[in-house]
């Protein structure tokens, strides 16, 4: 993120201004070699029709914005990621159909020109490339995402309520070895060969079990509600 270049403490701490946790997460140990550990994806149950992620049509996004009486240091920012797996299974009742997501840390994308411009004034001010870079090596550390050990964000989830094209469902997140469970309310429209499911929600980074982060005796932070955006394009197998 940009910042006054007399603003130095200010500098290292907007490049946390993403999610952040206070106390690092209890870890499995690294595979043979210190190799990560690479999410094991369930398969889909029998007796319900699959369909497979298609990455070139999916999205998640976080905007994630600063705050405190020093917050004009830091930068808000988008958080994008295109290289989303897994599978949607539809049972005949769609109340009873599953889910799974698996979300690879190494491919978010921070602050994208572009979709910094399609989220308006609040995102107008310009990030350079080098900040950016600096903020994933950061949001990827082991004090955050540990993407070293961790590589993948999944979402496990379950259909529970609703009537089409508006549903709930249970979704147990995992972030760097945190499991928390959410309720999600998303639409979704379903065909012979595709399926697309979108969500949209303020997710408090405390309900992942996250700590937002802050410095200077709170003059700088991250707020803890942030706002996600995912869009889910499948395929019929």
């Amino acid at each position: 993120m940009l910042l006054n270049k007399c603003a130095a403490a200010g500098a290292i701490a907007s490049f946390l201004l993403l999610t952040s946790c206070a106390v690092p997460p209890k870890s499995p140990s690294p595979g043979p070699g210190g190799a990560p550990q690479r999410a094991s994806a369930p398969e889909p149950p029998r007796g319900v029709t699959v369909y497979r992620v298609d990455p070139a049509q999916s999205e998640l996004r976080l905007l994630v914005y600063r705050s405190g009486p020093m917050a004009h240091l830091g930068h808000n920012h988008v958080i994008q990621n295109r290289q989303l797996g897994g599978w949607v299974g539809v049972a005949g009742k769609l109340t009873a159909s599953l889910f799974y997501l698996q979300v690879p840390v190494g491919a978010f994308t921070i602050d994208d020109p572009e979709a910094r411009l399609q989220e308006g004034a609040e995102f107008a001010e310009p990030v350079d490339a080098e900040a950016a870079s600096g903020t994933k090596h950061n949001m990827l550390s082991a004090a955050l995402l540990d993407g070293d050990r961790f590589p993948d964000v999944t979402l496990t989830g379950a259909v529970v309520d609703g009537a089409a094209p508006q549903f709930t469902a249970s979704i147990t997140v995992t972030v760097a070895g945190r499991v928390s469970t959410l309720a999600v309310p998303f639409q979704v429209d379903i065909h012979a060969k595709q399926l697309s499911g979108t969500a949209e929600l303020d997710l408090r980074q405390s309900a992942l079990g996250l700590t937002p982060f802050s410095v200077m005796m709170g003059a700088l932070r991250v707020q803890d509600e942030m706002h996600l955006r995912i869009r889910v394009v499948a395929e019929a197998t």
